[in-house]
């Protein structure tokens, strides 16, 4: 999760995908300070270094709460520079979710690969867990499943990802029955994003799925810009089109500053 501030122009606060945690995206906050923006992040509750049961939240205003959280800090160390919120996967859910609920003061919202419909759609019984048992044992854990070789074409990421003691699969059922109802709402009040919005996925994202973000688009027309890329992974910001990606959010954050 973080968001953007660009050195004398604005900055940018992003989010990240379920079992992971902010140190993969160092190469990020490298490639946009190089265009003078500054990349705030952090580790979800839950995730990487922060505290709480690995996966598992009681409420989305956990997450919300935590960017109201990022918000404040970002604006205390740079009062005078416009921000723009940035997530990935789950973090994409969470900015679309935080954008309709908060409405927040941001120069634009980016989410690369929101997780608004995922492959855990193919995990009926698991859905159907979280679903019966996420009220009655929801700190209850399973695993994931979900395939880490999907997550890029470079082998290296891959092998770097299933080595990192910071990763979990992790998702408790509370956590389950949580996000199905977010993501359910995100996409039905789709219509009502109020802010400038860039949309990013692979289309052959087999995490999550292009067409949820090509399903949040449709009700926004000019307001959204939605962007997909042929034969790109979930992972955009670590595909061998990574440089193409950084440029067109670089280009997008330039243009809404201009505005």
């Amino acid at each position: 999760m973080g968001a953007f501030c660009r050195r004398s122009k604005g900055r940018g606060l992003p989010c990240a995908w379920v079992g992971e945690h902010s140190s993969r995206y160092a190469h990020v906050a490298e490639a946009f300070g190089k265009e003078g923006f500054i990349l705030f992040t952090y580790d979800l509750r839950g995730h990487g270094r922060s505290g709480g049961p690995r996966g598992h939240i009681s409420s989305i205003e956990d997450f919300m709460q935590d960017i109201d959280v990022m918000f404040e800090q970002a604006r205390l160390r740079y009062p005078n520079l416009p921000l723009f919120l940035y997530g990935h996967s789950l973090g994409g859910i969470q900015v679309l979710h935080y954008g309709l609920l908060r409405k927040p003061n941001v120069k634009g919202v980016i989410a690369t690969s929101s997780g608004l419909r995922t492959a855990l759609e193919n995990q009926p019984a698991k859905i159907m867990a979280a679903k019966v048992l996420g009220a009655l044992m929801p700190t209850v854990s399973l695993a994931s499943g979900l395939d880490a070789s999907a997550i890029s074409r470079n082998k290296a990421v891959v092998d770097a990802y299933n080595a990192d003691p910071l990763v979990h699969d992790k998702i408790s059922l509370g956590f389950g029955k949580v996000m199905l109802g977010v993501t359910k709402w995100t996409l039905e009040h789709a219509g009502e994003f109020s802010l400038p919005l860039l949309l990013l996925h692979g289309k052959a994202d087999a995490i999550a799925f292009p067409s949820s973000s090509t399903e949040f688009a449709a009700p926004l027309k000019d307001k959204c810009t939605l962007m997909l890329w042929d034969g790109a992974y979930h992972e955009l910001h670590n595909e061998p089109e990574q440089a193409e990606v950084f440029k067109a959010m670089t280009l997008w954050m330039d243009a809404r500053l201009r505005e």
